[in-house]
Parts: C-alpha cells; sequence; structure tokens
C-alpha cells in the first residue's frame, strides 16, 4: 500500500467512474481532459507543513471525493491503479 506524505492523498476509483459502456456492450474509457473525477480516498498523508506546524488534513479515509483529474499522478501496484493527488486538488467531499 502506498503511505503518501506532506498533504497528499491516495485516490481509487471505481470500474464504473473509470469506464463507461455502451449500448452494445462497447467499453469508454473516461477521458483524462475530464475536468473533475470522482474517487474514494484509501490513504491520507500527516498534513501540509505551515511555519514550522503540521496543518490537519480535511478529507479522511473512506470518503468519496471530486478532484481535478489533471492534478493526479497514476501509480499501478499489484494489479491496482492509485491516483495521488494533493488535498489543495479536491474540490469537494461527497456526503450522503
Amino acid at each position: 500500500m502506498l503511505k503518501p506524505l506532506h498533504d497528499y492523498v491516495v485516490l481509487v476509483q471505481s470500474e464504473a467512474e473509470r469506464e463507461t459502456k455502451t449500448a452494445s456492450g462497447i467499453i469508454l474509457k473516461n477521458d483524462k481532459d475530464e475536468r473533475q473525477v470522482k474517487a474514494t480516498v484509501v490513504a491520507i498523508g500527516p498534513g501540509r507543513i505551515d511555519e514550522g506546524k503540521t496543518q490537519p488534513m480535511h478529507v479522511e479515509v473512506g470518503q468519496t471525493v471530486i478532484f481535478k483529474s489533471y492534478a493526479s499522478t497514476e501509480v499501478k501496484m499489484e494489479d491496482k491503479t492509485y491516483l495521488l493527488v494533493k488535498e489543495s486538488d479536491i474540490l469537494a467531499i461527497l456526503e450522503g
């Protein structure tokens, strides 16, 4: 598993979020140029260091978030794809 540093967050997208299937069964991959993407938080760093103090993170493991897709770094490990983003690139937390 990845352990993020500073204010980085590790996300995982569900297969449904990464691709779309047409009525005829053709799988269309979502375009990387989409402005926002939904994913689940699986790990968070300790927080951003500001003036010698660690600022706490605003997201928690298990939350579903919307983030800027062009700001993510894709990492493949053990047949899984993870996305690394800075917490400041997360736009919203989905509730409910």
